[in-house]
């Protein structure tokens, strides 16, 4: 049978309120009580009660994180980061798989509700209206990751997708490509889809190279099936491009898969760029030149900023994390 706070009082020959002070960190007592105390914690193997606790303090130490889709690379990465955070504030994730569906999204709110977290973090996809009036109802802080909103007043941490898109771009003209192509994801994805191509499109504009639409193939995602595919579509329109730019890295991987299908060496035929520079993008034959996003220190930057909002009145700053080419075998320079 697991043993009370009035067992450890009992043990340790102190209040109950004196234990409670000691767990919850709080003052009143001396250094030799409350090494009495701790001890007869381990002694008996007590373990607090969090929902207790969390009725005292008003804080349950929990948080909810809020992810589109967690089969990709990007979400362990962005996790890790949230869950060093967290871990560090002395709280625990809980992680909610939304398919970017409406109805399973509210529920996952519901469940939260109900769980009585201290905040969300809401990532990778537009925060909705009936989502940010529920969470608003909540009475509980939220930050975005890897997204953003203009119609409401909630603080981000992501990348300038259109600037790192136009990098990218930039970093292939700069090698001497002039026929280039693009693997996109939604056109009507405003968060990444849109703002990616719009940088990729004015990067060539701005360099004198003449934009064609058959020089894009737009797809549902950013997988790597959608690179795959992708890649045959976009050199059936344009046999004799030297170079793409894919959306994700999984998107890039895909066409390096569908090059290697299509006997298309890279990157002695077709260079390739990736975006994201996940984990795996080293591992990949040839390992991916990409645009790097900081995905872990994001994660990380979003927790310790909802936990800024937790511990404040204050408001916090969104921050737009910076992006760098890093590059490895995938690309190489275009003679003439």
């Amino acid at each position: 049978m697991s043993c009370t706070i009035k067992d450890v009082a009992r043990h340790a020959n102190v209040s109950i309120a004196t234990v409670s002070r000691i767990i919850n960190n709080q003052v009143g007592y001396s250094e030799k009580t409350k090494k009495k105390v701790l001890d007869a914690i381990e002694e008996l193997g007590y373990q607090p009660n969090a929902v207790a606790r969390g009725l005292i303090s008003k804080r349950t130490h929990t948080i909810g994180v809020l992810f589109p889709k967690l089969s990709s690379t990007l979400v362990t990465d962005l996790l890790s980061g949230i869950e060093k955070a967290t871990h560090e504030a002395g709280s625990s994730v809980i992680v909610c798989h939304t398919e970017s569906n409406g109805e399973k999204t509210m529920k996952y709110l519901k469940l939260l509700n109900e769980k009585r977290i201290d905040g969300i973090i809401f990532t990778s996809a537009p925060l909705l209206g009936e989502y940010y009036d529920y969470i608003k109802k909540m009475n509980v802080p939220m930050v975005l990751l890897s997204t953003e909103t203009y119609a409401y007043p909630v603080p981000y941490v992501k990348v300038n997708d259109r600037h790192a898109a136009y990098t990218a771009a930039q970093f292939l003209i700069n090698k001497g490509h002039k026929k280039i192509g693009m693997l996109c994801g939604n056109i009507e994805d405003a968060i990444s889809g849109k703002p990616r191509f719009d940088g990729f499109k004015s990067a060539l504009q701005d360099h004198s190279i003449p934009f064609d639409n058959s020089h894009v193939v737009f797809n549902r995602g950013f997988t790597f099936s959608d690179g795959m595919d992708g890649l045959r579509t976009l050199l059936q329109q344009v046999p004799d491009l030297t170079a793409v730019f894919a959306a994700s890295d999984e998107m890039a991987m895909g066409a390096i898969s569908s090059a290697y299908e299509l006997g298309i060496k890279v990157p002695d035929d077709l260079s390739i760029i990736g975006y994201d520079n996940l984990s795996i993008a080293n591992m990949s034959i040839p390992p991916l030149t990409t645009v790097a996003q900081p995905l872990t220190e994001m994660g990380e930057m979003a927790a310790k900023m909802l936990f800024e909002l937790l511990d404040s009145e204050k408001t916090v700053e969104s921050r737009i994390m910076p992006h760098k080419i890093v590059e490895r075998k995938s690309v190489i320079a275009k003679e003439g």
